[in-house]
């Protein structure tokens, strides 16, 4: 249980986790996977050699530590967690082997003076109260998505239904459960978990569902990475008919019911979300004004896609930006990088509107401070990251 005195000694270590803590995380990192190979397929390794993994762990404990005694301030960031761990299929008796290697890192970094056993204790303890939250409200979305018409617990046989090249980088999947059953709706903007086995070892990765619920299948739209094991393996390895396992849908970066005009940002493979998005919001009449920067016309996924949409529904409105000409006849609205300026001629003139941005992370740091300096109220802007939160300020 944790006490107030342990609260104590859990503030009193924010100074230290806050010079340290990318130090502490990479230790931990090593510690976990060295003791506890087997939650390795949990983990993309290319996150642990860019080091964004170990930042986006040492933010989340200097929170967590900072707000020990008001942990509802922390209810963006939990929920967060909650689905992606919901996702990847995180289990009650995974949290021992984290916890043995947090605590065991922490002890082993700052040393016997520092980490005293109080200090471990006290750690001990807000350990605990972290995993009686993560594991309640995974168990919630586990339940939910059991008892839910088409919805299953845990992992589920699909087959590859259908598979479409978009760009010169994107490809699309689209999975149809392997007993011939339905599947359980989701909210536009979640993803799915995905398991395969690449060069002999279990591999788990999450990917934005790119097409709105029809209860029958799922489609995800898969940006092939240069050093991405499972990207590489899905375009290379994986056709119609072959299988794969899921897990149910999860996520917490989701199209919230609004009358007011909605904007959707993406950069990249960053637009997959976005579609699910915009189709549930042509349904409505509510003004939709689309914008998508890409490196150029051959790594554009789904521009005929959204143009033809612009036909049949008046309400879209829709600008394309390219980092390059490359020569193309396909043009874009504007070359270079999105600016403010574009921005301020794009949207409506009323700065009231919802607006959902996803891309990499300077993409995203340019489209939030550019939507914050054109009038547009932050609690009316969503976007899904996963990094420390300094950096998209």
């Amino acid at each position: 249980m944790l006490t107030p005195e342990h609260s104590a000694i859990i503030t009193a270590t924010v100074p230290i986790l806050k010079t340290g803590g990318e130090t502490l995380t990479r230790h931990f990192y090593l510690k976990l996977f060295n003791d506890f190979p087997e939650v390795i397929p949990f983990f993309n390794q290319a996150n642990q050699h860019g080091g964004t993994q170990q930042r986006a762990l040492a933010n989340s404990i200097l929170m967590y530590a900072a707000n020990i005694d008001r942990l509802q301030e922390l209810g963006p960031l939990v929920n967060t967690i909650i689905n992606k761990h919901a996702s990847l299929q995180i289990l009650p008796e995974h949290y021992p082997k984290v916890g043995a290697a947090l605590l065991g890192s922490i002890r082993e970094v700052l040393g016997a003076e520092v980490a005293t056993d109080a200090v471990i204790d006290a750690w001990a303890s807000a350990y605990g109260q972290l995993v009686e939250i993560l594991t309640g409200a995974e168990e919630q979305i586990y339940a939910a998505n059991e008892q839910a018409e088409g919805g299953w617990r845990g992992a589920r046989e699909f087959k590859v239904a259908a598979k479409t090249v978009e760009s010169d980088e994107i490809t699309s999947f689209v999975f149809a459960p392997a007993d011939g059953g339905k599947v359980v709706s989701f909210l536009p903007g979640q993803y799915i978990g995905l398991l395969v086995t690449v060069d002999g070892t279990e591999m788990r990765r999450q990917y934005s569902l790119s097409a709105e619920s029809n209860g029958a299948t799922y489609r995800i739209s898969v940006k092939r990475e240069p050093n991405g094991k499972v990207s590489n393996h899905l375009h290379g390895a994986v056709n119609v008919g072959d299988s794969v396992t899921l897990f149910p849908p999860s996520g917490a970066f989701t199209l919230a019911e609004s009358d007011k005009p909605l904007v959707l940002i993406s950069g990249g493979v960053g637009i997959t979300p976005t579609l699910a998005m915009l189709g549930a919001a042509l349904r409505t009449r509510r003004p939709v004004h689309f914008i998508h920067a890409a490196r150029h016309a051959g790594v554009h996924a789904f521009r005929s896609h959204i143009d033809e949409l612009a036909e049949k529904h008046p309400q879209l409105s829709r600008y394309y930006v390219y980092e390059q000409d490359h020569g193309s006849d396909v043009k874009a609205h504007a070359t270079g990088y999105i600016g403010k300026e574009h921005l301020a001629d794009w949207l409506p003139e009323s700065r009231d509107v919802e607006a959902y941005f996803l891309g990499p992370t300077p993409f995203m740091k340019a489209m939030k401070t550019h939507l914050r300096e054109l009038g547009v109220p932050e609690a009316q802007t969503y976007y899904e990251f996963f990094g420390p939160a300094e950096a998209l300020q």
